[in-house]
């Protein structure tokens, strides 16, 4: 049996190379190859694959986000989670959006051959100590907002430009940064979302 794959990856020499290695495999088959998250859905309802690669930073949408939709709207279509980040934070999140897989860049090509076959069997397939790390950590204590006001200020964007893109007042844009720097145990808004970023939790 052939699986058909969809590759989403925004660097386009990287989405190549993945998919050239990827199609030396006898029963694998690249049908699709995006470089935007936001183009996953149409690409899976138009080329029916059976396992869709996903890198999580990408334009308009990222990659955990699109494989939430994508288990919504194709729901056949099965999601390995491919990044340079293995961090705890990001597994939660791959495996809340539906994702059976999660593989990190620097594996083995063979292990990443594995995992997707794996993957189209409906099992799922997870780094033990990524897992083990995953499970020590907790869950993220951020609200969403609280996560969005922080993301918003990578920019070094200031309160009113946040509250201005959000639809926030200013007096909230700076409730959630005080709760922010409360829960990561920080002390101001540029360490908490370095320490949020840093566990995965953006």
């Amino acid at each position: 049996m052939t699986i058909r794959l969809l590759l989403a990856e925004d660097q386009e020499l990287v989405r190549t190379a993945l998919g050239a290695l990827l199609d030396l495999e006898d029963d694998f088959e690249v049908v699709a190859a995006v470089g935007r998250g936001d183009q996953v859905v149409e690409a899976a309802r138009d080329h029916r694959p059976d396992v869709a690669l996903l890198d999580i930073e990408m334009p308009g949408l990222d990659g955990l986000a699109a494989a939430a939709v994508l288990a919504q709207e194709v729901p056949r279509c099965q999601v390995v989670i491919l990044t340079t980040f293995g961090r705890a934070g990001y597994l939660r999140r791959a495996m809340e959006a539906g994702a059976l897989g999660f593989v990190v860049k620097d594996a083995p090509a063979e292990v990443l051959a594995d995992a997707i076959r794996r993957v189209a069997a409906g099992e799922r397939v997870v780094d033990p100590e990524l897992a083990a790390a995953t499970i020590a950590a907790g869950a993220s204590p951020l609200t969403a907002r609280e996560r969005d006001v922080l993301d918003a200020s990578r920019s070094g964007a200031g309160v009113a430009e946040i509250a201005a893109k959000l639809y926030l007042s200013e007096g909230t844009v700076r409730n959630y940064f005080s709760s922010a720097i409360a829960k990561t145990g920080t002390r101001n808004r540029t360490e908490a979302l370095r320490v949020a970023d840093q566990r995965g939790w953006l």
